[in-house]
């Protein structure tokens, strides 16, 4: 109809959406939500790898033996201070070789020539002391070990 009002007048009942419609308008909605949720999530299958996790509030191996930071190793020389008699005493968390670091993790190489885990550019060590899972013997040692913390 030419000329016909655009708007409804106020007398004309204005019907709802049939209930089926409205099903689908509601469903292709929350599928966008959670497909544009989905594509803004992290690829966590590609994250870094992580060879300890933080227990009680520092770092541990798998095994849960606590890990530790030397203050004479300068973070991100790719080097550890530690050898000799001291890597007697604080065994490196030494790496498997060709291991990869990523984000906070990564790998120096030895002077012996094997790979040692480092945390933030710190090398990771064990403290000989620390017998079972969550002791942190070593912690303060001489005011130069500390554990590590996440």
């Amino acid at each position: 109809m030419r000329g016909a009002p655009l708007i409804a007048a106020a007398s004309t009942p204005v019907r709802p959406a049939p209930a089926r419609i409205r099903r689908r308008v509601l469903t292709c909605a929350f599928v966008a939500l959670i497909s544009a949720g989905c594509a803004s999530a992290p690829d966590r299958s590609a994250s870094a790898p992580s060879p300890a996790k933080a227990r009680n509030g520092v770092l541990a191996s798998a095994s849960g033996k606590t890990l530790y930071t030397f203050d004479k190793d300068s973070a991100g020389s790719g080097k550890s201070a530690c050898s000799g008699r001291c890597a007697l005493d604080w065994p490196p968390m030494y790496a498997a070789p060709g291991a990869k670091g990523g984000g906070d993790w990564s790998v120096i190489i030895r002077d012996d020539g094997k790979p040692q885990w480092a945390w933030r550019g710190r090398p990771l060590h064990f403290w000989h002391k620390d017998l079972k899972p969550g002791d942190r013997l070593g912690d303060g040692m001489n005011g130069i070990w500390h554990v590590a913390k996440p």
